[in-house]
């Protein structure tokens, strides 16, 4: 694509065509897969709201993932 085209091009534009090329390097999503991921995040905060489930803190975590 030559230079005097590009700048016909709003910015939004090419954002959205820099996202989409990005987003061509990606397999497709399984939507059945997100639908799961997104259902045990919600059941996660669900009992973590509910006091069903303890969270560490940041810095617990990266020490515990510094002692590997």
């Amino acid at each position: 694509m030559r230079t005097w085209v590009i700048a016909l091009v709003s910015p939004i534009e090419r954002a959205e065509l820099i996202d989409e090329l990005l987003r061509s390097f990606d397999p497709p999503e399984d939507s059945r897969v997100a639908d799961a991921w997104k259902a045990e995040a919600e059941s996660r905060i669900d009992a973590y709201e509910a006091g069903r489930l303890s969270a560490d803190s940041a810095e617990a975590m990266f020490a515990r993932i510094n002692t590997r």
